[in-house]
């Protein structure tokens, strides 16, 4: 009836479903996640279509929370949106379809966006080059800028916003890539570089710890030669990394 563990990441029906998060949890992770539609670089869906009912996600949401774990839902679709957000997921990964209804859900449940809004470049651009096929292209043609229309509609509006990249869709490494997007589309450098730590850390609910640099917290520190407050792409050229206390790089001759 239910998958074996090894391949416990597959779940069908609210029984399996509770399955699955509770084997999960059992495993260690820190973060569950849930496809509510479709998606753009999985073969034969569309990023549009429900993939669970929200009596599903429900079940879901619950299961993690009873737990002690985050629950984020990958929802490109305007409906699976909705209901990753009645279901009381605590944050939206891509939201690249939501609506208007969708923006004032996420502001009333106080639900995280998270909207990797620069690797449509990356995919358009490069994928092509490495084998994407031309439905994951076309997919891919379809939402990406809308995606980004409705980050600066759901930002204007209020909704929360975290940073998240999506990177592993494009090298690990070009993650900082997406500030400028953030910024042309309606952030402040500030406000984007906030998304990116602060608020970050308040959605996986570790802001005590991590998120701002302050007497208790770890000293998880980076910086630059440029200011990252007038200039945001200085943040794709980070020059000193200290982590819990510990430097890792430092180029700034000092």
């Amino acid at each position: 009836m239910f998958p074996e563990e090894r391949d416990y990441g597959i779940a069908d029906g609210a029984d399996q479903i509770r399955h699955v998060v509770r084997a999960q949890v059992k495993y260690g992770v820190d973060v569950i996640k849930i496809h509510s539609t479709g998606g753009v670089l999985s073969k034969g869906d569309q990023p549009g279509a429900p993939q669970y009912t929200l009596e599903e996600l429900k079940v879901a949401a619950e299961t993690a929370h009873m737990a002690g774990r985050k629950i984020a839902a990958h929802a490109h679709g305007t409906q699976g949106i909705k209901n990753a957000i009645a279901a009381g997921i605590d944050s939206i990964e891509h939201a690249s379809l939501v609506d208007d209804e969708g923006i004032r859900m996420a502001k009333e449940h106080g639900t995280y966006f998270v909207m990797d809004i620069y690797n449509d470049d990356y995919i358009l651009n490069e994928a092509p080059k490495f084998g994407l096929t031309k439905e994951k292209y076309d997919k891919e043609k379809a939402i990406g800028q809308l995606q980004r229309d409705n980050f600066a509609k759901a930002f204007k509006a209020g909704v929360k916003m975290a940073f998240g990249t999506d990177a592993g869709v494009y090298p690990h490494g070009d993650n900082a890539k997406q500030f400028f997007y953030m910024v042309k589309y309606g952030m402040t450098p500030a406000e984007a570089i906030q998304a990116a730590t602060v608020n970050a850390a308040t959605l996986i609910g570790r802001d005590k710890d991590v998120g701002a640099i302050e007497a208790g917290k770890f000293a998880d520190i980076i910086a630059v030669q440029g200011d990252p407050l007038k200039d945001v792409t200085q943040l794709e050229h980070v020059a000193f990394v200290m982590k819990g206390g510990t430097v890792y790089k430092n180029t700034l001759g000092h």
